[in-house]
């Protein structure tokens, strides 16, 4: 199933049979991606799936055992100052110095980067801006929410006017609020001219932001295309039925035996769930089939997301 998206594009990260082994644990397993540029692409999987573990080879955290990973056509581990010279990347939880302020913090990293004073000066306040800490700005980082930290990261980040940015899952352990204002964010800087690739385990988050996803589980690839490509591929809907009055068993078992019905699962006395493959069209016949089983029905209407029904079957069949 994979089938890399606008191949003909230029890739701005390229993985190549990338393998890191722990002992006798394969964390990525042969992991062949490419990610075009100006495309911002979800790598999606549950926790443990592999996706730090390449993130930490692309940013050269760590190395892989085999493989290659290129950033923007440069070996990562071979020449990792070139290669991550145009990268702005947040890696799992990010701290600070409690003392420092983030104007104080951006001085310092961009020192660190080699910029100059008044480059700095001009881009900390571009930056902070766009994460909505100019207000923050003089504060001390002690007394900021973990999602304030976390948008300074961001600005960390965007300091040095990268082509590419990494992201570990950006929203993960934030509160509702923090995870909507992280994801603003995101998709304020998806219509700039950035290359991003972002890691994360929650559907809805890659469905609303990303381009495209690429599905990992116990770090092999599962399947890599554009998020509405995703969508149609799924054959498998969820749907829940109330009806009029409570309904048996021997209703169900008729349900159980119409054609394409997967399963059939009880909520309470007058709803159920209905498991079943088929295209969205083919719903009408569904509904004729149960109303012809016997079931007044009152309410029908589909349960979860495409791209969820999609990705739960294929971290199933992986497993």
């Amino acid at each position: 199933m994979f089938e890399p998206p606008a191949k003909e594009m230029e890739a701005m990260i390229k993985i190549q049979n990338l393998t890191k082994t722990f002992g006798p644990i394969k964390a990525v397993d042969n992991l062949t991606l490419e990610v075009p540029r100006g495309e911002m692409v979800g790598f999606l999987g549950p926790n443990g799936a592999g996706k730090t573990t390449t993130i930490k080879i692309l940013t050269n955290l760590i190395t892989s055992t085999s493989g290659r990973a290129y950033l923007h056509g440069v070996d990562v581990t071979t020449n990792p100052k070139e290669a991550l010279s145009k990268v702005g990347a947040v890696v799992e939880t990010p701290e600070f110095y409690p003392y420092l302020t983030p104007v104080e913090t951006l001085a310092y990293l961009g020192r660190v980067r080699g910029m100059e004073p008044d480059e700095i000066k001009l881009r900390s306040s571009e930056v902070l801006t766009e994460v909505k800490l100019d207000e923050w700005k003089t504060t001390r980082i002690g007394k900021f929410s973990k999602g304030m930290k976390q948008r300074l990261a961001i600005a960390q980040a965007l300091l040095h006017e990268p082509e590419i940015l990494i992201l570990d899952e950006p929203t993960s352990g934030l509160d509702p609020r923090g995870m909507v204002e992280v994801r603003e964010i995101i998709k304020t800087l998806k219509k700039k001219d950035y290359t991003i690739f972002m890691s994360s385990h929650l559907l809805l988050e890659v469905q609303e932001t990303c381009d495209a996803a690429a599905l990992i589980d116990k770090g092999k690839l599962l399947v890599y295309d554009k998020i509405d490509n995703l969508k149609k591929l799924t054959k498998v809907a969820k749907i829940e039925v109330t009806t009029a009055k409570d309904v048996d068993d021997v209703l169900l078992n008729k349900v159980r035996a119409l054609g394409n019905v997967r399963a059939v699962e009880r909520v309470n006395g007058a709803t159920f769930l209905v498991t079943y493959e088929g295209v969205p069209e083919q719903r009408a016949d569904l509904l004729a089939g149960i109303q012809s089983s016997g079931a007044s029905v009152i309410g029908f209407s589909p349960v979860g997301l495409p791209l969820e029904l999609m990705y739960m079957n294929l971290i199933k069949e992986s497993r």
